[in-house]
C-alpha cells in the first residue's frame, strides 16, 4: 500500500465569537486527506483529519515542508509491521525530518493533521471505528462506553447579555448536556460573576460548571478571580495565566482549593513533563487538557500520557481541548476522563455528527469506520470539495 496523493485545504471557522484574548472571526483549520492505492467499495481508502480548533490552519508548513517529505518517502518505510497499514510514528518521523527539537507552535498542529489522518485511514482499512482501533493500539478496553461530555460555550458576543448566555446554555441542556463551560476574563470581575451566576441557574450546581480565562490574567488577577470563585465550588478554573507561566499556576494552586485545568497550549511530551514538575498541579484534583490535534497527534499524546502517569496522574484527569469528533474518539479509545463539545460554535468542525448520541451528560461515539467525519453534515461540503479535487492547497505525488 502507498499514499498516492495528499490534499489540504484551509477552511474558515464560522461566526464572530471571542474569548478573553482573541476573536475567532479570522481563524481557519487545515483539513487534510491522505489518498491511497487501496480500494474499498470501489473507492480509494482515504484518511481524513484536521488540526484542532481555535488556532489557524497551517497550509504553508504542510505544503512547503511536510507533504513533500511524505510523498518523497519510500512507501515501505511508512508501513506498519502488518505491511498493510501505515505506522503513525513512522509517518510522523518522516514529516518531521530536518526539523529541530523545540519550536513547537504551529508546526505541531500541521504534523498532527497528517498523523491523525493515518489513524482514520488505518481504522477504515480495518473497517472499525477509530476509538476501537486506538484502544487496541494502546492496550485499552475495546468495548465502547459512553463518555462524560460537557458543552463548551459562553463566549463573548458583540451584543452580549446574561439573558443570551442563559438561553444558550438552556439550548445545550435541551440537547442532552448536563455540564457546561463558559469564558471569563473578557469583562470586569463583577460582570463575569453575574455571567457565572446566570450559568449556574442552568447548571444547577457548581460541580457542573467550569470557567476558562484563556491565559488572560497576571498573578494578581488570577488570585483575585480565584478568591471570588472559591465559594462557588466550580468544576474547574481553566488556564488562568500564560500557559508557560508555571510559577503563576503553582502559586494559584497553593491559594485556590478548587480544581485548576491547564495544558491545551502545551504541544510536546517535554512540555507536559515540565508542567507536572513545576506548575504545582495536584494529581488528585487538577485537570490536564493537552490536545492531540495541537501536539503532533496521537503518537506524541501517548508519550504525554506516559509522563503524566509516571508522575502519579491518572488518565481520568485528562479532558482534551477540542470539542470535535476526533477527540471524542481519542477520549473513548484511551479511556480518558471526558471530553468537551462545541455544539453551538466553531462550525463546520465543532460538535459531533448525528450518529453520536448525547444523553444525560454522556456521549456515545458512532460505529462508522474511522473518525466519522464524513457523517458530519456541516463538514460535508468541504470534504466533498477536497475529495473531488475542487479545492486549492492540493499537493499531488
Amino acid at each position: 500500500m502507498r499514499i498516492v496523493e495528499v490534499r489540504e485545504v484551509s477552511v474558515p471557522l464560522e461566526g464572530t465569537v471571542a474569548n478573553a484574548v482573541v476573536s475567532f472571526a479570522e481563524h481557519t483549520v487545515s483539513l487534510v486527506a491522505l489518498i491511497t492505492d487501496r480500494k474499498q467499495r470501489g473507492k480509494p481508502v482515504t484518511g481524513i483529519a484536521f488540526n484542532s480548533i481555535g488556532r489557524f490552519g497551517q497550509s504553508g508548513i504542510l505544503r512547503e515542508r511536510m507533504i513533500p517529505r511524505l510523498l518523497a518517502a519510500d512507501p515501505d518505510s511508512l508501513l506498519a509491521a502488518d505491511a498493510i497499514s501505515l505506522d503513525p510514528a513512522r509517518v510522523l518521523a518522516t514529516v518531521m525530518r530536518n526539523e529541530k527539537p523545540g519550536g513547537h507552535g504551529d508546526r505541531a498542529g500541521a504534523a498532527a493533521a497528517i498523523e491523525l489522518a493515518v489513524w482514520d485511514l488505518n481504522a477504515k482499512l480495518a473497517d472499525e471505528p477509530a476509538h476501537a482501533h486506538i484502544a487496541r493500539a494502546f492496550g485499552q478496553p475495546q468495548t465502547p462506553r459512553p463518555v462524560p461530555v460537557y458543552a463548551a460555550g459562553g463566549y463573548y458576543y458583540p451584543d452580549d447579555s446574561v439573558e443570551r448566555l442563559r438561553d444558550e446554555l438552556d439550548g445545550y441542556r435541551a440537547l442532552g448536556f448536563e455540564a457546561f463551560k463558559i469564558k471569563i476574563g473578557g469583562a470586569l470581575l463583577d460582570e463575569d460573576l453575574r455571567r457565572i451566576d446566570a450559568a449556574l441557574t442552568v447548571a444547577g450546581d457548581g460541580a457542573r460548571l467550569a470557567v476558562d480565562a484563556n491565559g488572560r490574567f497576571d498573578l494578581e488577577q488570577a488570585l483575585a478571580y480565584g478568591q471570588a470563585l472559591a465559594p462557588l465550588g466550580l468544576r474547574w478554573y481553566e488556564e488562568p495565566g500564560d500557559p508557560l507561566d508555571f510559577e503563576l499556576n503553582r502559586a494559584l494552586c497553593v491559594d485556590y482549593d478548587g480544581a485548576v485545568a491547564t495544558g491545551e497550549n502545551l504541544f510536546s511530551a517535554a512540555d507536559a513533563r515540565n508542567l507536572v514538575r513545576y506548575a504545582g498541579l495536584r494529581a488528585h484534583r487538577d485537570v490536564l487538557q493537552m490536545d492531540p490535534g495541537l501536539s503532533y497527534g496521537l503518537t506524541e499524546y501517548g508519550r504525554m500520557l506516559a509522563h503524566l502517569e509516571a508522575a502519579g496522574f491518572h488518565r481520568s484527569r485528562c479532558f482534551p481541548h477540542g470539542g470535535h469528533l476526533i477527540n471524542l474518539h481519542v477520549v473513548a479509545g484511551l479511556s480518558l476522563g471526558g471530553c468537551e463539545a462545541y455544539p453551538g460554535v466553531f462550525q463546520p468542525f465543532g460538535g459531533y455528527s448525528p450518529r453520536c448520541t448525547v444523553e444525560a451528560g454522556m456521549v456515545t461515539p458512532g460505529d462508522e469506520p474511522g473518525f466519522g467525519l464524513e457523517w458530519k453534515e456541516e463538514l460535508r461540503p468541504h470534504l466533498d470539495g477536497l475529495l473531488q479535487g475542487a479545492t486549492r492547497g492540493r499537493v499531488r505525488s
